[in-house]
């Protein structure tokens, strides 16, 4: 009888153990999971800030050169 209570008891234990594991391994795919999404969102932000500067590099660039236009077309004027 000792025997069977040791067993069933072993059993419990056994299944318990392969929950407790099972949630933890689920605990460490979602938190991996969530890693891999912060990567990936802050490679989208880098490449919109990167497009953004650009665009903006551009539109200065842009600017300058209708500035100078200006100034060069009213010092010709008399």
């Amino acid at each position: 009888m000792s025997i069977a209570i040791v067993a069933i008891i072993g059993g419990v234990v056994i299944a318990l153990a392969g929950i407790f594991t099972d949630a933890l391994t689920r605990g460490q795919k979602l938190k991996m999971k969530t890693v891999q999404q912060e990567i990936e969102l802050e490679k989208l932000r880098l490449e919109s800030y990167t497009i953004e500067t650009e665009k903006m590099r551009l539109e200065l660039e842009h600017s300058k050169v209708q500035l100078l236009e200006t100034k060069q077309s009213s010092l010709k004027k008399p």
